[in-house]
Parts: C-alpha cells; structure tokens; sequence
C-alpha cells in the first residue's frame, strides 16, 4: 500500500528542495543534501518522492503554487517519465510567458504616447517574472546542466521574448519615437536582464539590499523608460 500523508505536509520539502537545486544546481544536488537541509533523515524524502528525479519535478511544479499545496494521488510521488517535466515547463512557460501589453503595441502601427506604452510593456514583463520567480530563478539554475531545458529556456522562452522587445524597440525607434540606441537587440536583451535581476534574481542575492518590492518594480521600470523614452 502506497503511503499517503497531506499535501500541506510537502510544503516545507518544496520549499527546502527548491532553495538546493537553485544553490547547487540539478547535478550537483543530492536527495541527502535536501535531506540534510530539511533536518530529516534521508530515508524520510524517499516517502514523499520516489526518485530525484521525481522531487525535481515536484519543485518545478510547485515553486510558485499557491501554499498549502494541493497534490493528485498518492506517496510516494513516482519518477516521470522520460520527457514529462520538461512537457510541463514548455506548457507553463508558453501559458505564463503571454505578454498582451508588448503583443497588442506590436500590432499597433503607431502611438501617440511611446513613453507610456513602453512603461506598460515593462510593468507586465515585471509583473510576470515576479509572479514566477522561483520556478524562474529554479530553471535558469538548472538548465546548466539540462540541454534540453537549456535549448527551451535560454533559447526559446527568454530569447523569444528580448526578440519580441527588440521588434518593438526597432519600430518605435524608426518612427522617433523612442530614442536612438546603438543596437536594438543590446537593448532588449539590457531591458529584459534588468528587470530580471529585479523581479526575480536579487531575491538570492548573498548581501541583499533592502527594499520594497513595489519601489524596486518602480524603479527599474522607470529606469528604463527614462533611457528611452523621449518626453521622459
């Protein structure tokens, strides 16, 4: 008989198990390095999870779910098969990563107001990545030693997006109506890793600098669209 135990009692493994493979990488990491990191036994992470693999998957599912978690079917979680959690970050990257905002001034050909538009475009890329910062910050981490999820997350997801800023940025820069920059995809990329750092990165930061998540979003939109936008 499988063991069954209540999901709200995965929430501090998830939580510890996310905080490893961000520090130490998938390959790196070891079930007895969580296990020393939650202050059980190693023995105890194999009653809620079959396999590293399956605890990997579990964080990757989990990191930005709401607490306490609520998980289908019985523990020990199993191992996924070959491929299943790199499917499921590909769905949730493609179903989290819509950028309507950026997608609707792509389709409009002109606008009277650039400065207020690109602040709109920033605040959702902000809002965003804030709102998946520990999924975010888990995969970047591990895709190092992932290709697969390395090609779907570098390649695909963040650089569709500086591909799709840049688009924008060309447009609005031709019709002058966002100031001149020496290479457009420079600059995107420049935009989207500011507002990462932000967002998502300074939350790992060893000597972190206090302040307020509403002034650090405040800031480095406004950062940017100073930069840029001409009646700054």
């Amino acid at each position: 008989m499988p063991r069954t135990t209540p999901p709200d009692r995965l929430d501090r493994l998830v939580d510890v198990a996310t905080r490893v493979f961000v520090e130490q990488g998938y390959r790196r990491t070891q079930m007895a390095d969580v296990a020393d990191a939650l202050g059980v036994a190693k023995g105890t992470i194999y009653l809620y999870v079959e396999s590293k693999e399956a605890l990997f998957d579990l964080v990757v599912r989990a990191a930005d779910a709401p607490r306490p978690l609520r998980l289908p079917g019985s523990l020990p979680l199993r191992t996924p098969k070959a491929g299943a959690t790199l499917r499921y970050v590909r769905e949730r990257l493609a179903a989290g990563g819509r950028l309507s905002t950026l997608t609707t001034a792509l389709q409009r050909k002109r606008t009277a107001d650039a400065g207020t538009e690109l602040r709109g475009i920033c605040e959702e890329i902000y809002a965003v990545l804030a709102r998946n910062r520990h999924g975010i910050q888990l995969i970047d981490r591990s895709a190092r030693d992932q290709p697969d999820l390395a090609a779907l997350w570098f390649e695909g997801s963040r650089g569709g997006l500086v591909q799709l800023l840049a688009e924008y940025l060309r447009r609005r820069i031709d019709q002058r109506a966002l100031r001149d920059v020496p290479d457009v995809e420079a600059a995107a990329r420049l935009i989207v890793e500011t507002l990462a750092f932000w967002a998502v990165h300074r939350h790992w930061d060893s000597h972190p600098q206090p302040i307020r998540d509403d002034v650090a979003q405040a800031t480095a939109v406004s950062f940017v669209v100073n930069a840029l936008g001409k009646d700054a």
